[in-house]
């Protein structure tokens, strides 16, 4: 196996954990508040800064197209594919990061979708988190998702491909003549035309 391979290997196999771990804190997290937090009532962590808001959320951010779930189950399984597949192709660090994080957020809240109430590929996603000044209810798969999503529109601006080479827009000078070359080709251009 080369030593490329096997870098590649490596960064598939930490965007995965970052993944796991971050669908794994999600789901944790979730079932604390589904055993712990009384549904509707806010809890102060810091005041007004920071509360537990635990609701159940059956649309997209701040609920919207609650009767589409399914449509949001479906788009989330196949985002989660397309970043499995793209994660062969990975060679940067950042990617892999930014991938795994993406990754993690995308099937946590489709495991809500898949696993809880109503059921049928429609369930309703747990959202707790309630910060003063924003207007949504959300949960740690929401912060994956976010976060990616930022540092992913970073990676595109700086020209970041998903092998680790940053391109630019800027055109390359082309290469200039050699001298040498340049003046025999006058003279040639000279001579034909004696």
């Amino acid at each position: 196996m080369s030593a490329t391979r096997g870098v590649a290997w490596r960064l598939v196999a930490l965007l995965v954990g970052i993944a796991v771990a971050g669908w794994g804190v999600d789901l944790l997290v979730k079932e604390w508040v589904l055993a712990t937090l009384p549904e509707g009532r806010q809890v102060q962590v810091l005041g007004e800064l920071l509360q537990w808001h635990f609701v159940r959320n059956p649309g997209a951010a701040f609920s919207l197209a609650a009767g589409m779930t399914w449509i949001f189950t479906l788009i989330s399984a196949v985002v989660a594919v397309i970043i499995l597949v793209q994660a062969f192709r990975v060679r940067s660090l950042a990617w892999t990061i930014v991938l795994g994080a993406l990754l993690g957020g995308v099937v946590g809240n489709l495991t809500d979708r898949i696993i809880r109430e109503p059921g049928g590929l429609q369930g309703h996603v747990i959202d707790f988190i309630q910060v003063w000044g924003f207007p949504a209810i959300f949960n740690v798969a929401d912060m994956l998702v976010v976060c990616a999503m930022g540092a992913f529109i970073v990676l595109v601006l700086r020209g970041e491909g998903l092998d680790g080479v940053r391109r630019t827009d800027e055109p390359r000078p082309a290469p200039e003549a050699e001298p040498e070359r340049a003046s025999r080709s006058e003279s040639e251009a000279a001579s034909s035309s004696d």
